[in-house]
């Protein structure tokens, strides 16, 4: 008899199969029983039909407990009642591991209760099928950067200098050094862009910001690539190309998913057709103005500003040019005017805000030394950044994509900690 995953069935509709999984819920009568059935690829039902099957065997499946773990054999069939269109009818029940007082009952219960025990919460029909987005995404990614010919380059954890300033970093000892946990992969991939002409990193990140928004996690993951020999504009076509292929691959590979978290698929439909809007900071200024937002030239945009943008293009917008005040050291300055920047953000509709944020990478020496000074860093620690302007420096861009921010998005939950195993937040570091 072989041995399957809940998500073969299709291929197995009449056979005799074998199945280890996990009961998430039950329900009976005196002559049936329904068994709601996972086993971490999908969830179905289980009916035992009292008449064909042993007395011991019926009683069993009428007093399992939920998240006991089991074999069970028995034949698929079609179930068009369900979304996932197959059911097993039950043979036979091995006990592996029983459960008891399982405490994340069919029932409400309030996220703090759930994410202390997210360790169990990732079993249930929601996170899981976020998880499972998540995991596409990731696949997807690599698919994407694969194909368009980039080379991985892994940026180290710990790291002895800030690109963005020291400030929301989390400091440690490196033997007789100060050491920071990275916040950014980005310059060690402007390295590895001058020896591979296009690269990306994939890894954690982290930032020491005392927020508690539905956006800002501790700890989060980061792509985050690199470019040689490009500009501004041919970046954005990339950035608009991989989002638009990662919803694409989204829409192909996980529609139970989608479909289990009530997620709109027309909608996302939407975010594949390219090209993205763009508009300069001036003109998002001008536009939130003309629509009574309180804002003037040289802030940088909060949620409401940002969902507003988004939503006014209803579908994800890039911002170019933000004021130079704003943004970090490394941006290009603009070749006619001394108070932007050549950079972006991509802003994602439905209140997510920003997703991406991006750059032309400065390139002159003595500017970027200058720079520097002005942001208060030690010009010795980036003795090595400021080499790759020496060396036959080029034009180069790159990008940073927030992986649960684009996950949240995706799946259109309410806040990034719906997107992480084991989300990191201001108040969380358990489980």
């Amino acid at each position: 008899m072989k041995q399957i995953n809940i998500i073969d069935a299709k291929n197995h509709v009449d056979e005799k199969v074998k199945i280890g999984v996990w009961l998430t819920n039950k329900r009976s009568s005196g002559k049936i029983a329904f068994l709601q059935l996972r086993d971490g690829t999908e969830f179905f039902q289980g009916v035992v039909v009292k008449a064909a099957v042993s007395e011991e065997t019926f009683l069993l499946a009428k007093e399992l407990k939920q998240e006991t773990s089991m074999q069970i054999t028995g034949v698929i069939h079609e179930d068009s009642r369900s979304k996932f269109g197959y059911e097993i009818e039950v043979e036979t029940i091995e006990v592996i591991g029983e459960s008891a007082d399982y405490p994340i009952t069919p029932k409400e219960h309030g996220v703090d209760f759930l994410m202390d025990h997210r360790h169990l919460w990732l079993r249930s029909s929601k996170p899981h099928a976020v998880m499972i987005i998540r995991n596409e995404v990731i696949r997807a990614t690599y698919e994407f950067f694969n194909a368009e010919g980039f080379t991985k380059i892994d940026a180290p954890i710990l790291t002895g200098s800030a690109p963005e300033g020291t400030t929301d970093l989390f400091h440690t000892e490196y033997f007789d050094h100060d050491a920071y946990l990275s916040q950014s992969g980005q310059l060690y991939e402007e390295a590895g862009a001058m020896a591979f002409d296009k690269v990306f990193s994939f890894g954690p990140t982290f930032r020491a910001e005392k927020s508690k928004t539905r956006r800002h996690l501790i700890e989060f993951w980061m792509i985050e690539p690199e470019m040689a020999f490009m500009h501004q504009e041919q970046s954005l076509e990339v950035q608009e190309k991989y989002i638009a292929f990662l919803v694409q691959n989204v829409l192909d590979h996980c529609e139970g998913a989608l479909q289990t978290l009530g997620r709109d698929m027309e909608t996302l439909k939407k975010y594949t057709q390219l090209p993205y809007p763009r508009i300069s900071y001036d003109e998002a200024i001008d536009l939130l103005k003309e629509n009574d937002f309180d804002v003037d030239w040289g802030v940088d945009f909060g949620s409401p500003e940002e969902t507003f943008l988004a939503d006014h293009f209803n579908k994800p917008v890039f911002v170019i040019n933000y004021p130079k005040s704003i943004k970090p050291f490394y941006m290009k300055p603009h070749p006619t005017r001394d108070d932007v920047v050549i950079c972006a953000d991509l802003l994602a509709p439905e209140g997510y805000g920003e997703i991406i944020g991006g750059s032309e990478r400065a390139t002159d020496y003595d500017y970027l030394y200058k720079e520097i000074e002005k942001a208060g860093l030690d010009t010795k620690e980036y003795s090595w950044y400021l080499d790759l302007r020496k060396y036959g420096s080029v034009p180069h861009s790159g990008f940073g994509l927030g992986l649960e921010r684009a996950i949240t998005w995706i799946t259109g939950e309410d806040h990034v900690r719906e997107a992480i195993p084991f989300p990191r937040l201001l108040n969380r570091i358990y489980p």
